[in-house]
C-alpha cells in the first residue's frame, strides 16, 4: 500500500511539470463577439496589447474600426455582431492612388448597416487641391454617410516622397484640402493624426474640426493635452472578427446617447 501510494504521488508531480500554462482562451475568440462589460464597453483581444493604466478604451460604449486594402476582405456582417458601431475606410491618396477596395468595403459598411466615412491618406510632395479634386471624384456624395477624414502623419515608407514641409506649409496645405472637400460634401472634414505631427506642426491652430488622434501608448488627454477629440485610436493590433490579421480599433469620445446625437449631427 505504502509503495502504490509513493507511485501515484511521483505520477502526479510528472504530469504537473508538463502543464502549459497559456491563458490565451481566456481572451475573446477572433470569431466570437467581443464581451459586453459591466460599464456598456466592449474589450476585444489585441495582438499587442497596452497596459491601460487608467482610463482603458473598453470603458468606452462606441467601438469602430478602420481598413484598407491592407486587411483584405472583409466581412461586415461580422463585424457588426461583434459590435463594431462605425468605420473609416481608406478611399485614396495623394493626387492619383485609389484603394482597390474602396468600393467594397463602402458597400459592405452599409449593407451591414455600419456608419462608414471615407479618409485621404496626404501626400506631401502633391499640391492639397489637386488631391482634393482626386478624394471627390471617388468618394459619393452620401449625406448618411460620416464626414470625410484627412490622414495627416509622416509616411516614412514613401518612395517617392520624403519631404516634410515647415509647420505652417503643412497647415496652409491642409486648410486648402479642407475647405475643398467641405465645400462638395456639405461637413466639416474630421482630421486624423498621431502624437509626432500634432505636436512638430501645431495642429492645436485647427479649431473647431473634430479630431481622430492616434494614441496606442496612453489616453488622448495625456499625449494631446486638452486637445479636443472625437474619435480615439488606440491600437493597431487588434482582433476583430471579419478581419484577418492585425486591426485598428478606434473609440468614440462620448456616451452611446453622445453618439446617436452626433450621429444625427453630422449624417443628416
Amino acid at each position: 500500500m505504502r509503495l502504490l501510494t509513493v507511485l501515484l504521488l511521483l505520477m502526479s508531480v510528472t504530469a504537473c511539470s508538463r502543464v502549459s500554462y497559456d491563458f490565451s482562451d481566456l481572451a475573446p475568440s477572433p470569431s466570437a463577439p467581443a464581451p459586453a462589460l459591466s460599464g456598456g464597453g466592449l474589450r476585444f483581444a489585441d495582438n499587442d496589447p497596452h497596459e491601460w493604466e487608467k482610463r482603458p478604451p473598453w470603458t468606452y460604449p462606441v467601438h469602430g474600426t478602420d481598413v484598407s486594402k491592407y486587411q483584405g476582405k472583409v466581412d461586415w456582417s461580422r463585424l457588426a455582431r461583434s459590435g463594431i458601431s462605425f468605420a473609416f475606410i481608406k478611399a485614396t491618396e495623394g493626387g492619383d492612388r485609389f484603394d482597390e477596395t474602396f468600393n467594397a468595403n463602402w458597400q459592405g459598411a452599409r449593407a451591414a448597416g455600419i456608419a462608414r466615412g471615407a479618409y485621404h491618406f496626404y501626400y506631401f510632395c502633391g499640391p492639397a487641391i489637386e488631391q482634393a479634386r482626386w478624394f471627390i471624384r471617388h468618394v459619393p456624395r452620401d449625406a448618411s454617410a460620416l464626414p470625410p477624414v484627412l490622414d495627416m502623419e509622416w509616411n516614412h515608407r514613401s518612395p517617392s516622397c520624403k519631404l516634410r514641409p515647415r509647420p505652417e506649409v503643412v497647415r496652409k496645405e491642409m486648410q486648402v484640402f479642407l475647405d475643398a472637400v467641405e465645400r462638395h460634401y456639405g461637413k466639416r472634414p474630421i482630421i486624423y493624426t498621431s502624437v509626432d505631427f500634432f505636436d512638430k506642426n501645431g495642429l492645436s491652430h485647427f479649431k473647431g474640426y473634430p479630431f481622430w488622434l492616434r494614441s496606442v501608448a496612453g489616453h488622448p488627454d495625456d499625449k494631446y493635452g486638452n486637445h479636443p477629440w472625437a474619435f480615439w485610436q488606440y491600437t493597431g493590433t487588434g482582433v476583430l472578427p471579419g478581419i484577418e490579421g492585425n486591426a485598428d480599433i478606434n473609440v468614440f469620445h462620448g456616451s452611446a446617447k453622445a453618439w446617436r446625437e452626433w450621429l444625427k449631427a453630422y449624417t443628416s
